[in-house]
């Protein structure tokens, strides 16, 4: 199964979903967006949807969750920071939660994330899907202790990964049948024709980040290409957005100040309908990443604004965008080629018009309307491939 397959929403045997989550929801990635946006997209499509997962802000959860646990903990691994919970006491709740609510699928993300996918799959009696988002260069994860969770894995009875280099790297530790279902995003609401941000809408060109300033996210190397850029682009100024606060910024304010880098603008977090006004005031957005990433959304986003996109090339990015079509692949961690890619597209506004066009096109395949029906398709295949083997087991 691949996006391009048209879902027909289902056949009706799927009616209340679980979708579990395991990080914090008080702190914003990838991960947690495409659950809510899943979880929105169900309910707009008329099933009984809700999130189980942590938050550790329990005055502002986010709608349909059940708090499964508020006391979290914070876990760097391979240049990204995770916070999930720990906690014992949710073992019990989990266990309520699910004979209160008698779901027909739970869908969990990340199943092999401590401990509230555990949790929910040690006490789950429906259909139970997983989907993995996670990849990794090295082999340094929780996946290397695939004997102690392997018996989880095997109470999954569909397996999904948002792209083939998330399948790639599953499944070198856990063999098996995998399906494709890659990441949604609400395209309506990204490509629609909203002004762009008044404080930069004065016609200069402008390149746009967004994501957290960690390690793997590249930033630095996109400091190093904007120096050179701008050289070569006076006008050009550099807008960078995202979940990151003064100290997370402090290093890359210090070297912008250090080589005297005029108008790099930290903006960081700012609400959805903010994050559209940027992408439709940028000229140009740029990934920097330097790997771990299995898909790009915030490259879909960009791309369904209108935008063309210079990024690493790495897995997941090629997954989403192609060389010269959508924009510019340029080798991870490599300074120089990064500035070369934007002053290009910088001087060739035909090019960034026929970039931004290709993409919204490209964009358009990944709507959460067509993931989600896709989705349901699948949880129905599985359904009836159950009810099949347990026909089977009892004649």
């Amino acid at each position: 199964m691949n996006l391009g397959a048209q879902g027909t929403g289902g056949n009706g045997r799927v009616r209340k979903v679980a979708l579990v989550a395991p990080y914090d929801f008080a702190y914003p990635g990838g991960v947690q967006t495409h659950i809510s946006s899943l979880a929105r997209t169900y309910r707009d499509m008329g099933l009984d949807v809700r999130v189980i997962g942590a938050c550790s802000d329990t005055e502002n959860p986010p709608e349909l969750l059940i708090n499964a646990s508020a006391s979290t903990i914070r876990f760097k691994y391979s240049g990204s920071t995770s916070h999930f919970s720990l906690s014992a006491r949710a073992y019990g709740r989990i266990r309520d939660i699910l004979q209160r609510e008698a779901f027909d699928v739970i869908h969990l993300h990340e199943p092999l994330m401590p401990t509230i996918p555990f949790y929910v799959l040690r006490h789950s009696r429906s259909l139970n899907v997983g989907t993995f988002h996670a990849y990794r260069d090295s082999s340094f994860s929780f996946y290397q202790a695939a004997v102690a969770l392997r018996p989880l894995m095997e109470r999954l009875d569909g397996r999904i990964c948002v792209s083939t280099a998330a399948r790639d790297y599953i499944s070198r530790y856990f063999p098996g049948e995998y399906v494709i279902i890659p990441n949604g995003i609400d395209y309506g609401f990204y490509a629609a024709d909203v002004p762009p941000v008044p404080e930069f809408a004065d016609g200069r060109p402008s390149i746009l980040f967004v994501g957290r300033l960690d390690k793997r996210k590249g930033f630095k190397y996109l400091l190093e290409a904007y120096e050179l850029v701008k050289r070569a682009c006076p006008e050009v100024r550099l807008l960078v957005v995202g979940g990151f606060d003064a100290e997370g910024s402090r290093e890359h304010v210090e070297f912008s100040e250090e080589r005297r880098l005029p108008d790099v603008h930290f903006i960081g977090y700012v609400s959805d309908e903010e994050l559209r006004r940027y992408y439709h005031t940028c000229h140009i957005y740029c990934a920097p990443n330097t790997g771990f990433e299995s898909f790009g959304l915030v490259l879909i986003e960009a791309m369904a604004a209108g935008k063309p996109v210079v990024a690493s090339d790495i897995a997941g990015y090629r997954f989403v965008m192609q060389h010269e079509k959508q924009g510019l692949l340029v080798p991870p961690e490599d300074s120089e080629a990064l500035a070369e890619a934007l002053i290009r597209l910088l001087r060739s506004p035909e090019e960034q018009r026929r970039f931004g066009e290709a993409g919204r096109q490209r964009a358009a395949e990944f709507s959460w309307q067509h993931v989600a029906r896709t989705l349901l398709d699948y949880y129905d295949q599985l359904i009836e491939r159950k009810r099949e083997l347990a026909w089977f087991q009892t004649t």
